[in-house]
Parts: C-alpha cells; structure tokens; sequence
C-alpha cells in the first residue's frame, strides 16, 4: 500500500473509545483505560497516521484511585477537547458494573499543556456515564451524558436518553436545568455522545447497539441545541453489523476531527476477531461463517482505535468517503497536504533502569506505585513486590503491557527466590481474575524451586485457578520465561541464560484472553496483556527481580 493510504488499527491493541481533538497542525486521541494505571491513554500525531504515546494524566490519587473497582469498571470513555488555551480532559470512574446500577461518578480536569500539569479534578456528576464536553459558539460550555434508568429491564432501556447540562467555569460545577435531548433509535444502547456545531446546525454523534458485533455510529442534528434532534437518512454513519465478511468488525463509538485543510476524519473503535473453529481446533482472523454452531469470534486485542475518512455531503449530512456503512478495507486516504510522518519501530528489549516505568507497562488501580514495584531498589531490574491474589481489586504487583498483534513472542529474565508455595512470581498472560494463563516460579513442600502454570479459565464469577502439567523443577539462579502466542494457541517455555528453549506444560487456548470469553462481550471491556507479576499471599511482600522484557511480533 502506497503512503497515500493510512492502515488500521492506528492504536492497535486495546485502545477503545476514542476521543480526538486537534490543536494546530497536531492531533491527539485519548482512549478508555478501564481498571488499569494510570488512567487514559492519549497519544500524539502529526499525520494521522502514526501516533505516539504521549501522556497517562491521571496518575495521582486526587485524580484517580481505582482500589476495589471491579474489572472492567474504572476509566470509561474519557473526552479530551482544547478551548480557551487549555487541554479539557472529562472522565468517568466506573465503581459498579453489574446488576441494575451504575454508580458512575463523572470529573473534570484541565491542563495547559498535553504532558500537565493537570489540575485537581472536579466533581460534575454520576447520572450516567460517557461523558463529553461541548465549547458552544457562543463560549458556554455544556457537560453531555447518556442518562442511566436502573427502573428497566428490557434489553436496552436502562439508557434512557442523552442529557445536557451547562457548565460554569466560574463556579466549576454544573449548573441549571438538565435536558435530555435524544432517546436515541430503535437500535438501542445509545451512549457516547459527541456534540459539534456546523453551518448552523448542532450534530450529535453517539454510540448504539452495545459494543459488540451490532455495534454503531448514529448521527442526529437540530437547529436548536436542545433539540429535536432529527436522525440520519441512514440513521447510523457506520457500522459492521450487516457485514460479518468486514475487515475490522464491532465499528462503533465514533469522535470526528477536521484537518487545518477542511478535510474530516473519523476515528471509532473496532476489533479484528479470530475466528475459532472449535470443531477442528482451528482459527484465524477472519469473520467468515457467523452463523455456524461450529465457529466462535473472539477478540484478543480487545477493542482497538481506527480512523475513516468521511465526508459532509451537499444535503449537510455526515457519510464514510468510501460510500456505504462500513470500511471495505483496512485503509483509507491520507489527509491532503500533511508530510507523512516515519513510523517509529518498538525496540524487541526493554530494559530496566532508575526512574520512570518503561511507558509500555500499566498496573492495576492503585494509585501508589511505590508499594508494588521500584525501579531504584536493585539499579537494573525491576523489582516487583509480591502483593495480592491474582485478581484482587485492591493491591495487584502486575506490571504488564498490550498484546498488539494475534501473534507474538515475550519473554522475561527473574531471579527469585520463593518461601514457599504462597509466594509466587512469573510471567502473566492477562485479561481478568477470571481469565488469565501464568507461568510462575514457586516453592514446592520438599522445599525444591519449580515452575509452575496457573490459570483462571473464565469460569466468572469465581476465577478458580487451575494448574497444567507437572511442577518442573529448576535449577538455582535466573531463568528466562517465555509466552509464545500464535493465533488461538500459547506456549510457555523456559531456559537458563543461553541455554536451549524448553517447553512448559500443554499448549493452551490463549482466545481465553478476549472479550467475549468469560461473562462475554457487552461485559468485558479491556484486551489481552503480557507481562511480569509478583505475589505473596501470605502478606510478606517478597519481591522478584526482572532484569529485561522482550516483545517481538512476526515481520
């Protein structure tokens, strides 16, 4: 493909909700980080087509403290936009997921500059979650959320519309009347919303349909800001769910953005499925066969951030460039006028050294760092303090990052020394406390070092763990942990430095580590990630060192 063309994903991995704004000739997107800190995800680009991670602003506790969110609760759907010489950053701290509630406290916080200082937050609401923040023509300023029923029970009808509230900048909190403009279509599940104003027209963007394989981009315009709100001649602006043969599936949740040059784009989520044939025992990255009872598509890499060029049509009305409701490929056209920026290639080997993490890794919840890992305890390594149980929503010592591509290699370098069997510490492949493959290091009762493979299946709610294979006795000193994911399948393995490769345990079903595992799509929200974890369950704290961390994908 030629550099005329931009390829999707541009944030490959899990990288959902995008929100994108543009301060001249540079754009950011800020995407969800769900449970994982610190909270959101925004990154840099010139060109629209290669970004760069540039900030995680909500990295103190007066800003986000996570401790006991269930998982896939945390940071949904942040909004970032620019006015007034400020970064406008709106969040929501989801502390509830499942039943009939949400508790979904929403907050404010602004920075003059990208990379902060971001100011305390401030606290606007908790009436429904996905926020936004619309800079109106005439410079007020109006907070915009789906409304949360938790009265219904029909499939849908807890999101009882989008509500629009003014906010004084004065005062710094919401203030008179609260309107709810939209109810959105019969498509249902309308949340997301997005607000612009163009030729005298107010343009509401949202999301409908859920997350999942019906997912959509609804687009809804009025002459007035509170409305009515008259719907699209084709009611959704995109959407993969009549097109099960499309290279990137489950398109929805859209934000738009115009070059210096008048050009718009659009970026949206979207997954690109494996499908598993679990009669055979094969899979690849195809959607094809929907409808078989022998075909299941499940999403690794979580839902990822794509972009679209699409148009304003003569009849003011918003269309994808290529025509039609969903992208036919994995590319669409550059912008016009804009140098092509090179790609930066991730080096294969992070090392450890005094300092700040490595920006690839995250952590669970907490806003204390310190008490779970340290760079500066032993200069070279990461040193990594045994916390929690796997899946604790409080203090969990995992240090991980993305899995960006369905094939991958990682592997790490340890030197621990466990007590005994409630201390363990290795190599995590994750998703959740119910869904997860470790390969770890632990004490067996005749006192001999053994690995040892542990994994929670997607059995929620309980996130039992089960073990593969027999304890492999280890030699004394570091050893090297290996995860090797190809398509559906893992593979741990392990070595002494420079010795020969070998192999851990059975080959296991690394589609586990998906969103429509477990409790399935439409409840799990985040992606696949790999990395180093520690934990002590007997409340020690025992530590492991990690002296480097290699992830290398297929050329």
């Amino acid at each position: 493909m030629t550099d005329s063309m931009i390829t999707n994903p541009i944030l490959p991995g899990f990288n959902p909700d995008p929100s994108i704004c543009r301060v001249g000739d540079d754009y950011y997107i800020a995407t969800s980080t769900f449970e994982w800190y610190p909270g959101v995800q925004i990154h840099h680009s010139r060109d629209l087509a290669n970004w760069t991670l540039v900030s995680r602003p909500l990295a103190r506790a007066d800003l986000l403290d996570m401790r006991g969110n269930p998982d896939s609760c945390g940071i949904w759907a942040p909004c970032l936009t620019h006015a007034d010489g400020l970064f406008w950053l709106i969040y929501t701290d989801v502390k509830r997921l499942s039943g009939s509630f949400k508790d979904a406290p929403n907050y404010l916080t602004t920075a003059p500059s990208i990379t902060g200082p971001w100011s305390q937050r401030v606290y606007l609401n908790s009436s429904g979650f996905d926020p936004s923040l619309f800079h109106a023509p005439d410079g007020r300023k109006y907070l915009v959320n789906m409304l949360w029923d938790h009265r219904q029970t029909g499939h849908g009808d807890q999101f009882a519309g989008i509500v629009l509230q003014e906010y004084s900048t004065a005062e710094k909190k919401l203030v008179g009347p609260v309107h709810n403009i939209f109810k959105g279509t019969d498509r249902k599940l309308t949340e997301a919303p997005h607000l612009y104003f163009r030729d005298g027209w107010y343009y509401l963007m949202t999301a409908e349909g859920g997350t999942g394989y019906d997912h959509a981009v609804t687009l809804a315009r009025s002459r007035d800001l509170l409305g009515p709100y008259e719907v699209h001649p084709n009611k959704h602006v995109l959407t993969t769910a009549f097109a099960p043969d499309a290279p990137l599936q489950r398109c929805g949740h859209a934000d738009i953005v115009e070059t210096a040059a008048g050009e718009t784009y659009m970026v949206h989520l979207c997954s690109r499925p494996i499908t598993v044939d679990s009669a055979a025992g094969r899979a690849e990255a195809r959607r094809d066969l929907p409808g078989s009872n022998a075909i299941e598509r499940r999403s690794p890499l979580g839902r990822e951030t794509a972009i679209q060029k699409v148009e304003w049509r003569d009849d003011g009305w918003l269309y994808l460039s290529e025509g039609g409701l969903h992208p036919t490929s994995i590319h669409t056209p550059r912008p016009q006028g804009i140098m092509t920026a090179a790609p930066v290639q991730e080096a294969v080997r992070t090392t450890f050294a005094p300092g700040p993490l490595p920006p690839a890794f995250q952590w669970l919840r907490s806003p204390e760092p310190e008490r779970l890992f340290s760079l500066d305890a032993n200069p070279g390594h990461l040193r990594i303090y045994g916390r929690q149980s796997p899946g604790t929503m409080f203090e969990q010592a995992l240090l991980a990052r993305r899995q960006t591509a369905h094939r991958y290699r990682a592997a790490t370098r340890i030197d621990y020394e466990p007590r005994d069997f409630q201390s363990f510490a290795g190599l995590m492949c994750w998703y959740n406390q119910c869904q997860y493959h470790f390969l770890s290091i632990t004490r067996e009762d005749d006192g001999s070092r053994a690995l040892r493979i542990m994994s929670a299946l997607g059995d929620f709610p309980f996130g039992k763990a089960v073990f593969s294979g027999e304890p492999v006795r280890l030699p004394e000193g570091p050893v090297e942990l290996q995860a090797t994911v190809d398509m559906t399948d893992l593979q741990f393995s392990w070595r002494v430095p420079d010795g020969d490769w070998q192999a851990v345990g059975p080959v296991l079903d690394a589609t586990i580590l998906s969103d429509e595992a477990g409790v399935g799509e439409g409840n799990n929200f985040t992606g696949a990630f790999v990395g180093m974890a520690a934990y002590d369950i007997s409340g020690q704290g025992h530590a492991a060192d990690f002296e480097w961390f290699d992830y290398e994908m297929p050329g």
